[in-house]
Parts: C-alpha cells; sequence; structure tokens
C-alpha cells in the first residue's frame, strides 16, 4: 500500500488524530456575537492540533524514517494495526502505559520492518519542542478571535507522556476548553467527543466552527450539525475561516486590536493635526489602532501615508494628582542631555515628535514618537520560544537595566532630574495617598502594608535614574534575535533607588498564569521553560552591576506588590466611570485584594528575616503583666548546675547546660524574649475580653477575626513558628533556630495567656504535626502539607486516644498509652484502610482542619512498641465521620473502612524512631494520604 493511501485509510486517519492535548475546560462569559457572509451566528471555533495548529505528525514520521533509514510506512503501518483494540488506540485511550506502548508498539514496527526500530527515538522527536511548534498563522488567529468575545476550544486525540503528563504543545490559556481522549477514554470521530467539547462550551453544533485536516473527523462533526473547515494548508484554513467569521484574523501590527469604544478618539481633528505636524506629503486615510496592553495611559498605532506613529494619551476623566505624566515623559525623551546620556549608557528609547497639550484636539494631552517594529512579550514565559532563547530574552531584559542604572549622573547633568535619597520613603507616601484617593471599600492587607511599610524602610544604598515601571511587555525586541530596540513607557522615570525597579521587573514571578491583568510565572517549571528564577536574575543584575545582593529583597517585593495594588485600585475606580484604559479594568477591583496578599507575604517573609539576625539592641521598657511577671527562682543546694548569668556573662552558653533564667539566654534569644513580652503588653493582654467571649459563644469553632488580625501582626514582627527546635531544624529553614530550653522561657511568657500560642502559631496539636512533617515528610509533602500549616492558613488535628481501651482490668478506659490503641490501619490493594474511634481529637472541629494524622495499628504481631504506625488523612477522606464534641474543645469520631490509596511517597522510619509529639516509640513506616 501507497503512503497517500495510507494516509487516507479512514482506520490511520482514526489513529493519527489519536495524539495531542490536556484540561483546561472553562467557559468564557459575556461571548459577542459575530456574523458571517451567509447569515449565521457563531460563538466558538474548535482546533483539531496535528495537522491543524501543529505540524502532521505523518511527516514527522515520513522525515524520521529517512533519516533513520527504516523501510517508508512502517510507523504508518503499524499505527493502524489492530483497529480500535491496536495499541496505538489503547495508548490514546489511555488504556496501556507509555512503557508498554512503547515496548508493544516497538515489536511490531520491528516486524513489519524486518528490522530493529528505535521507537524511543521517534518519541522523542513527535513530542519535541522543535518538531511540535504551533503554526504562527494559528496562534495569531486565536487571539483575534478571542480578542472579539468567540470562545476557543482544542479537541484532539492524545496520549499521556513519561512524566504523567499530557501532550499539548500549545498555550492552554488560549483555549476555553480542551477534550483529550487519554483523559475521556474515547477517541474522535465518536460523537461524544463533539458533544463532550460542546457542553463543556455550552453551545449549539450551529454555533460553531471546526477544523481538521482528516475527512472522517470532520464526517462525524457535520453529522451533529457542526460547521466544518478542512485544513490543507493554514493558512488557506484561516482565509476561510475569516469570511465565516467576518472580520480579520490576522493582524499587519502585533498586540494591536480595534479602538475599544470608551478609548475612542475624534480621528477627524487628530488627521488635521498630523497633517499639520507632517506637512502636505501626508496624505491619504487615517488607520488607528489601540495597542491592547496597558493599564496606565491609552496607546494607539497611527499610519498616516507612509508614516507610521504611536500616540500616547492620558485617559479621560478625572485623574489623581501627578498620575499619567506624559508631559514628563515627553520632556524626558526630548531632552538632549537625558537622551545623550542614555545613548551613551546604551539603553535604546523611541523617538520622539511632538507633544499636544491641547484637550481640544482629542480631549486629553498626547504625544507621538515613530513607531519601531518589533516583538513586546505579553506572556512572561515566551511561548513558542526555545529554553536558550528565553533565557536570552531575559538576560538581554536584565543588562539594559543595568545600563539605565549605570548612567552616570554627574557627567550627564543629570543630578537635578528627581531627588537623592529617601525615594522608597516618597514613594510609599505617594501610593497611600494615591490609594487613599481611589479606595472604594476596606482592603485589609492594605490597611496592614499601610501601617508596616513605612516602619520597614531600607537604606537606600544608591541613587540612580530608575524607570519606575520596568518591565518585560515595556521591552521592545527585535523580531528574530534577543536584541533590545527600545524601553518604552518612562511616565515614572526620576531619580530613586535601582532596586525598586529590580523588583518590579520581577513581580511576573509571584504571580499565577491566569492572573487577568498580566500572566504570570508562578505555576510555570522555570527550569523546564529556560527562565531564570527570581533569585537567579537579582544575582544576574548584582553581578552585572559589581554590588552585593541586599538582604532586605523581600521589603522591595513587599513594596512592589503594594504599589501594584494601589495602581490596580486606580484602574479599578476609573472602571467604574468607563475611563479605563485596559479592556480588563473592570476586573481589577479584586485583583487589589490578591496583589496586596501577595505584599503582605512578603512583609511576613521580611519579619522572619529582621526576626532571625535579631541585632542586640537594648530593648524598651515596659512593666509586665500583672498576671505573668516572670520570677526568678532560687537555686536549689545541690541539685543540677543552672545557668543563671547575668548581661556580663558570656554569651555562648554549653548546649549541655539548662538555662533557668532568662538572663542566662544568648543576646539575640534574650532580645526575642524581650520583644514576646513587649508585643504581648499592648497587644495580647488587651484582646482577651474581646476574645474570651467568641471563645464561649457558639461560633467557637470559627476562627475569630480579631484572632486572626493578632496572627498576621505576629508574622510581620517575626513573632511565628518560634517552637520547632534547632535539632529538627537545623538550617533554621522553617523556625527560629531555638534549643527546647531556649523556647521554653518563650513558651512561659505565651502560657500566660489563653490565646497567646495560637496568635503566634505555636499551639497544640499543629506544633507536633509541624515536626513530624519536617522530620520526616518528603519534599512533596512538606510542600502540599507543611507549609500551609507554617503560614498559619490550615489546621490539622491529631487522632490517638481511644475511647474503651481495656486498662489495668478496667474495660472502658481511655488510653493515651499507644501500645493500647486497637484501631487498625491493613493495605488492600494499593490502599491503606482504616477502621477505628478516637476521641479527644485536638482541633478536629476547626473549619479549616484539612489533615489527620493517625495513630493506627499496622503490625499486631511486631514487639509491643513496634506495633503502630502514623499515616496522615485528608479530611475529606470517604468513611470519616465527626460524631460530636466532647468538653474539652475536643472531639469524637469514627473512622469506618477509611480507604486512602498508598503512595510511593511515604514518611519511612528506620527501626523504632522517637515520635516528636510524646514519649512513644513508632516503628515501621509513617504513609501519608491523598
Amino acid at each position: 500500500m501507497c503512503l497517500r493511501r495510507l494516509l487516507q485509510s479512514a482506520q490511520l486517519q482514526r489513529a493519527w488524530r489519536a495524539v495531542f492535548v490536556k484540561h483546561g475546560q472553562g467557559r468564557h462569559q459575556g461571548a459577542w456575537r459575530w456574523t458571517h457572509s451567509g447569515g449565521g451566528t457563531y460563538k466558538a471555533v474548535i482546533f483539531d492540533m496535528g495537522g491543524v495548529l501543529i505540524p502532521s505528525p505523518g511527516r514527522v514520521a515520513a522525515e524520521w524514517e529517512v533519516q533513520n533509514h527504516i523501510p517508508s510506512g512502517t510507523i504508518l503501518k503499524a499505527l493502524i494495526s489492530g483497529g480500535e483494540n491496536g495499541p496505538w488506540m489503547k495508548f490514546m485511550r489511555a488504556e496501556i502505559t507509555t512503557e508498554d506502548f512503547l515496548q508493544e508498539f516497538g515489536r511490531l514496527c520491528s516486524e513489519i520492518s524486518k528490522t530493529s526500530v528505535p521507537l524511543d527515538s521517534f518519541f522523542s522527536l513527535l513530542t519535541s519542542e522543535r518538531v511540535a511548534k504551533p503554526f504562527p498563522v494559528m496562534t495569531e488567529a486565536i487571539t483575534q478571535i478571542r480578542a472579539k468575545g468567540l470562545q476557543t476550544a482544542v479537541l484532539s486525540n492524545n496520549f499521556y507522556l513519561p512524566n504523567g503528563k499530557s501532550f499539548l504543545p500549545l498555550d492552554r490559556k488560549q483555549f476555553d476548553v480542551v477534550v483529550e481522549s487519554c483523559l475521556e477514554g474515547v477517541c474522535k470521530p465518536d460523537a461524544r467527543m463533539y458533544k463532550l467539547c460542546l457542553e463543556r462550551l455550552g453551545r449549539q453544533p450551529s454555533e460553531s466552527i471546526f477544523l481538521d485536516d482528516l475527512g472522517p473527523n470532520l464526517k462525524a462533526a457535520a453529522s451533529l450539525g457542526i460547521h466544518i473547515i478542512k485544513v490543507h494548508d493554514p493558512e488557506t484554513a484561516v482565509k476561510e475561516l475569516e469570511t465565516l467569521l467576518g472580520f480579520p484574523l490576522r493582524m499587519a501590527v502585533p498586540n494591536t486590536r480595534p479602538v475599544r469604544k470608551t478609548m475612542e478618539i475624534p480621528k477627524d481633528s487628530l488627521e488635521k493635526h498630523l497633517k499639520d505636524l507632517l506637512g502636505t506629503q501626508a496624505t491619504g486615510p487615517l488607520e488607528l489602532l489601540q495597542f491592547d496592553h496597558g493599564q496606565s495611559n491609552p496607546t494607539y498605532y497611527i499610519r498616516l501615508a507612509k508614516h507610521q506613529l504611536v500616540l500616547r494619551k492620558k485617559p479621560p476623566g478625572t485623574l489623581l494628582p501627578s498620575t499619567h505624566a506624559i508631559e514628563r515623559e515627553f520632556s524626558f525623551l526630548c531632552s538632549g542631555r537625558i537622551m545623550k546620556a542614555l545613548a551613551n549608557a546604551g539603553v535604546p528609547v523611541p523617538k520622539v515628535l511632538d507633544l499636544c497639550e491641547d484637550p481640544r484636539v482629542i480631549g486629553t494631552p498626547f504625544y507621538l514618537m515613530e513607531y519601531c517594529p518589533g516583538l513586546i512579550y505579553k506572556d512572561p514565559s515566551l511561548p513558542g520560544l526555545e529554553p536558550s532563547q528565553r533565557r536570552a530574552i531575559y538576560t538581554a531584559m536584565n543588562r539594559v537595566l543595568c545600563k539605565i542604572h549605570s548612567v552616570d549622573l554627574k557627567a550627564a547633568g543629570l543630578e537635578d532630574y528627581g531627588k537623592h535619597g529617601d525615594y522608597v520613603a516618597r514613594q510609599v507616601q505617594t501610593w497611600i495617598k494615591q490609594y487613599r484617593a481611589s479606595e472604594t471599600s476596606t482592603i485589609p492587607p492594605m490597611e496592614r502594608l499601610i501601617e508596616w511599610l513605612p516602619l520597614h524602610l531600607p537604606r537606600q544604598q544608591q541613587t540612580t535614574v530608575v524607570h519606575g515601571d520596568f518591565r518585560l511587555d515595556n521591552v521592545l525586541f527585535h523580531p528574530e534575535t534577543a536584541e533590545v530596540l527600545a524601553v518604552l513607557d518612562w511616565e515614572l522615570s526620576t531619580l530613586g533607588d535601582p532596586l525598586a525597579d529590580v523588583a518590579h521587573s520581577c513581580l511576573a514571578h509571584y504571580l499565577p498564569s491566569s492572573f487577568p491583568v498580566q500572566p504570570g510565572l508562578s505555576d510555570s517549571d522555570l527550569s523546564e521553560l529556560g527562565i531564570p528564577t527570581a533569585e537567579e536574575y537579582f544575582r544576574m543584575y548584582c553581578l552585572h552591576m559589581g554590588i552585593r545582593p541586599t538582604e532586605n529583597w523581600n521589603f522591595y517585593m513587599a513594596f512592589s506588590f503594594f504599589r501594584i495594588a494601589a495602581i490596580l485600585q486606580g484602574v479599578y475606580k476609573r472602571s467604574l466611570t468607563g475611563h479605563a484604559s485596559s479592556a480588563t479594568g473592570e476586573q481589577t477591583g479584586k485583583l487589589t485584594e490578591f496583589t496586596s496578599n501577595l505584599a503582605w507575604d512578603f512583609a511576613v517573609k521580611e519579619g522572619f528575616r529582621v526576626f532571625k539576625e535579631m541585632p542586640a539592641t537594648k530593648p524598651l521598657t515596659r512593666s509586665q503583666h500583672t498576671r505573668a511577671r516572670p520570677q526568678s527562682l532560687p537555686r536549689t543546694p545541690g541539685m543540677r548546675s543552672y545557668v543563671t548569668s547575668t548581661a556580663s556573662s558570656p554569651a555562648h552558653i554549653s548546649k549541655g547546660a539548662l538555662v533557668f533564667s532568662p538572663e542566662g539566654l544568648s543576646p539575640p534569644v534574650r532580645e526575642l524574649y524581650q520583644w514576646l513580652k513587649q508585643v504581648m503588653e499592648p497587644h495580647v493582654y488587651p484582646a482577651e475580653p474581646e476574645l474570651q467571649p467568641h471563645q464561649t459563644s457558639a461560633e467557637k469553632w470559627t476562627p475569630s477575626p480579631l484572632l486572626e488580625d493578632l496572627k498576621e501582626k505576629a508574622k510581620a514582627e517575626g513573632l511565628w513558628n518560634v517552637f520547632l527546635p534547632v535539632e529538627t531544624d537545623p538550617e533554621k529553614k522553617y523556625g527560629a533556630g531555638l534549643t527546647n530550653v531556649e523556647y521554653a522561657h518563650l513558651c512561659e511568657v505565651m502560657g500566660t495567656s489563653l490565646y497567646a500560642p495560637e496568635i503566634f502559631n505555636c499551639s497544640a496539636p499543629d506544633t507536633g504535626n509541624v515536626e513530624l512533617l519536617v522530620r520526616y515528610g518528603t519534599e512533596e509533602q512538606k510542600a502540599r502539607w507543611l507549609i500551609p500549616l507554617l503560614e498559619g492558613k490550615a489546621r490539622y488535628c491529631f487522632a490517638m486516644t481511644e475511647p474503651q481501651v481495656p486498662c489495668l482490668g478496667h474495660p472502658q478506659v481511655a488510653s493515651s498509652d499507644a501500645t493500647n490503641i486497637e484501631s487498625s490501619i491493613q493495605e488492600e490493594d494499593g490502599f491503606y484502610v482504616i477502621n477505628g474511634h478516637k476521641w479527644w481529637i485536638s482541633g478536629i472541629l476547626d473549619p479549616r482542619c484539612q489533615l489527620c494524622v493517625f495513630m493506627g495499628k499496622t503490625d499486631p504481631h511486631a514487639p509491643r512498641h513496634q506495633q503502630q504506625s502514623m499515616l496522615s488523612v485528608p479530611m475529606d477522606t470517604p468513611g470519616i465521620k465527626i460524631i460530636r464534641p466532647l468538653t474539652v474543645a475536643t472531639a469524637k469520631s469514627c473512622l469506618s473502612r477509611c480507604a486512602c490509596p498508598r503512595r510511593t511517597w511515604s514518611w519511612a522510619l528506620a527501626g523504632a524512631s522517637r515520635s516528636p509529639r510524646a514519649d512513644w516509640v513508632l516503628a515501621g513506616s509513617i504513609t501519608a494520604c491523598g
């Protein structure tokens, strides 16, 4: 059979469609209606992948066979072998693993070709980034379709890669719905695939268009009433799709779109102004487009005759003081001394032509500059580029920032371009005022930041030219290289602290890819992408600048996110009057709180850093709480030697000594002890009268807002997670690095208030749960369970005590002796099945309780102290039943046939190990479930 006949066979077409995709289901709200020339209305476009969005896998197979001297058609014959029950189709339905498929399919190819076939080589090529590159014309078409408000989906047969992910060499954010054969267990042209896609889109067949390159798949879609386009080549297919949709899918100017209705400007008066400016040679119609990014000043593309220009203007409506300073930006770009200084430093900037401050022309002041063809990367993950290209882009961005900060102020005559010193302090006050002026509701993290930032200002080490808004999408790159053609958007430039620019350029590293204003990188694998982490980017900057990395990086990130939150609040307030520059303006109301929470997270991290350094300064003098004044007990003769050294005593205390008095603590720990008391006095004790009624109310199991607010204050002061002993955490990665003896003195202070341990995140049972995870948890377990616990975002419970346990002849005695436990943990078919009753379970009634650390008997025939193990059981595991609360803030629960999947990642204890919670001895393994 010849190659063409193989490609045209129904079985092969069905088989080849089995080659791509993964999840991404959702619905795009508010889709606009667009009518094609025939009068129908389409609301969704559905794409196949191979042969439509990326090169056909058939071509990959044919070229690979030639290069590897494999008989032509071998791969294709193997694909159709066995039909629906062949290895390829079973692989597409995820009925066999990748390993089994490669083994079985490789054997089949070898039988067909009568020679050894290196199938691993073909599979690697087929799934490589070099081969599976999206067609740019299709990528641009999808962007334009979504810009018009239509939904997009990808519908393809696919398979799982060895790493457990499905093969989808596309930007998932471009699609509202993704339907995968390996996830659904069915392949095209099965009608269920199309119906599933339509259901998730929420569309009727007549509202949808489907593009595919294979007849059987198109025939199945058409039979359901979906309009179809057969793809012979992407360019032709896009032209046909344009005809159906009724609008262009290829824009001559990247990153532009038709002008938004609320951002329209009077073209007639603008055209007259341009002709007066450019001269009589400027004839012909004026073409006007809007750049589709920018939350501050609206930016437009203009074509008039042979002239291509960019116009930046102030947004309409009432503006906050000192914002949207396009006049300053124009003056900056037009200043001969500034331009010369930047040019000498190697910083490229756009060429400006004119500033018009007459609002009668287009309604607001604006300025014009020459259009420079190039690429603006809006997505920081740089989809479609090789890892080496991505690293080159970020390196070039880093170096041009270094060049900006290297301008010699004195030589360039720029010493008067802004104020010297206290840049961050002035910026903090400026953005506090801007936020207050645009405030629409109270946002708690913003209130905390407004209080915290002025109290933790860094000492400015250097004064340079600062850009003020330096980020990837304000840098214009050469279309084919990593060369920076221009740095844009200088409206916030001045003299200031260069580290503020560096931190601002790293914002995307901490934002999720779904962030509406600008996609982020926090959920991306940066090493796989080839993009430097924020830490690597900062070290790269310091290396280029020849400076040491700053210690208070977290402060700069906190300030940067605070500023972004203030800006987003201003955008949101303008959107309420229809004056936001960007289409996403109305969404920014919720984003202000999101970004301010990120800022507060960095403030908390900065508090930890300051706390860990703990400079030995003299504490403030405060009166002690009358119920809690620590007393120095007399030394007992003939007993153990206790250390009671004073301030003049040596700071270093031997590890084995018991420090009986706070004066015997080392200076850093003594400082921490005093600081804890100073925080308790004005904040914790006065809150007790308000916290006590909550504890005795019907709402006692829900978190108290006052308590949660005090916890945030404790985080900011670095008084958080101080319980974790240095023996467990020697690198001080999670805690303060105190010994148990040192922590005991802090415990004494916290023990004077019923609420203090939780306020400082040092309350049971989570102190023991944390130590258990730190000691024995895998990295995966720590990421899932430990970090939320350390951040105070979750609570866990500990289940050991059991009712009705025989003890010393008494048949119904509650026992916390681990050797009396009767609850069973048995392994069955890859699961651990738990049966038993527990009571006095501290923390289980807290609504934030996500995990139960459960102790049960795994081997009743082992030695008495080696029969028990502990499992971490998610609270949503079927079979867990909370029966009733007990009288001391605990509860009774029942676990009946509670089955937890056994993971390959488990807490392993070699032999017998001491649990951090008490004096029981455990053996075997501690295994996490769920």
